[in-house]
């Protein structure tokens, strides 16, 4: 039952972490075609009930996961099955500290949390040193691993190969989309100038 639950919520937070990546990749047509998206679909995700929902599912989403990581400790064989776990523990990590940070840069902070939110970190002073792996590993965590779960789920269909293959490609695809994303906020296609209301303390040039 608590897998079947798991893997419900995963289903749920993934069609949210689509769009968000989605809402990233239009990032390549410019920084306002980023903010033109967000601004429109948060009119969904911000809508009480579905932010509670999400929410929610991010609490169980963790907690069952590092419940799984627990009670399989010592029973994991090959690459995948630990893939999977190693993947399963950085996801509740970033989704916790990112939750956070969000939460706090909206609520506590009073600051829109759109492309310069996430920016500064990759823009000011020497903090692209932690944030640049930190939202690197997120996507490729991500991708890691639903694709070993769906490796595990889809053997009988695919069969061993298969299903290792499946698995790696969609590390590959994270690795790659990863790599797009954190180089457009970085400014690697134009110029990412961040605005003086997300040089917050400490993060600064």
């Amino acid at each position: 039952m608590l897998h079947k639950l798991h893997r419900l919520s995963a289903s749920l937070i993934s069609l949210y972490i689509l769009f968000h990546l989605l809402n990233h990749l239009t990032a390549l047509a410019g920084i306002q075609a980023h903010i033109d998206y967000m601004r429109a679909y948060r009119l969904l995700y911000r809508f009480p009930p579905v932010e509670t929902l999400l929410l929610a599912c991010v609490l169980f989403q963790t907690g069952s996961g590092l419940y799984f990581v627990w009670a399989r400790r010592g029973r994991r064989q090959g690459f995948f099955d630990h893939a999977q776990a190693w993947s399963g523990l950085y996801l509740a990590f970033f989704l916790l500290f990112h939750l956070s940070a969000v939460l706090y840069g909206r609520w506590g902070q009073g600051v829109d949390t759109n492309f310069y939110f996430a920016a500064a970190g990759l823009n000011l002073g020497n903090y692209f040193l932690f944030f640049m792996p930190y939202y690197f590993l997120s996507i490729v965590a991500y991708f890691t691993h639903i694709g070993c779960g769906l490796r595990w789920l889809l053997q009988t269909r695919l069969g061993p190969r298969g299903c290792d293959r499946l698995a790696g490609g969609m590390m590959a695809v994270g690795a790659l989309l990863s790599g797009i994303i954190i180089a457009t906020f970085s400014g690697a296609w134009y110029l990412v100038s961040i605005p003086s209301a997300y040089q917050f303390a400490g993060l600064a040039r």
